[in-house]
């Protein structure tokens, strides 16, 4: 039986220099699924990149100042190295990180993106995995890491589900998708 995510609200926060496929993979997953599906950003447009290649551009459905952790039920954070360094340097996005792991919403983020949950202090006494380079930044800030496939972490407020890179993505929309089919509850539709 596929899973359905009708009724379901999802947020994606990226900026320039997201990893293209880490956007589109989950989002593609989610959107399938039924759930609707927004691109939120400090920027009108979003410039997608593989790996050091100018990919696609993405027009923004929500800039990050206009939108509400609230209206979500969860956030997922693409990686790529620019976008999450970009994102946890500008107070709007991590205020808008913040406020889904104040909440105990699911957040999922794959590769360099735990660099944004690290500033939104949402890694601390957390398991989480990442590209391996973030290893020491987020033993630094509290977290056990850990080189495994798709990390889902229930120790602390909401659903922590994190990835280590591209090849990981069938285990993260796997784990994603059956997180949010699984909610108790589910918000109103921004």
């Amino acid at each position: 039986m596929a899973t359905d995510l009708t009724g379901t609200t999802v947020a994606f926060l990226a900026t320039e220099g997201v990893e293209q496929v880490e956007l589109t993979g989950p989002w593609e997953a989610i959107k399938g699924a039924g759930a609707t599906v927004h691109l939120v950003s400090p920027e009108p447009e979003v410039q997608g990149f593989n790996h050091l290649d100018k990919a696609d551009t993405f027009t923004t459905d929500r800039e990050v100042h206009d939108a509400n952790p609230g209206n979500y039920d969860a956030l997922v954070l693409p990686g790529g190295v620019a976008n999450p360094d970009a994102l946890r340097t500008d107070e709007e996005s991590v205020a808008f990180v913040k406020g889904f792991l104040d909440a105990g919403k699911v957040v999922a983020a794959i590769c360099h993106a735990p660099w944004t949950l690290i500033e939104a202090g949402g890694v601390e006494g957390r398991k989480v995995t990442s590209w391996p380079s973030l290893r020491t930044d987020l033993r630094n800030a509290g977290a056990e890491w850990v080189d495994e496939e798709v990390v889902i972490c229930d120790d602390g407020p909401g659903r922590l589900i994190t990835s280590r890179n591209p090849d990981d993505i069938p285990a993260f929309n796997e784990a994603l998708l059956d997180t949010l089919a699984n909610l108790d509850h589910k918000v109103d539709r921004p």
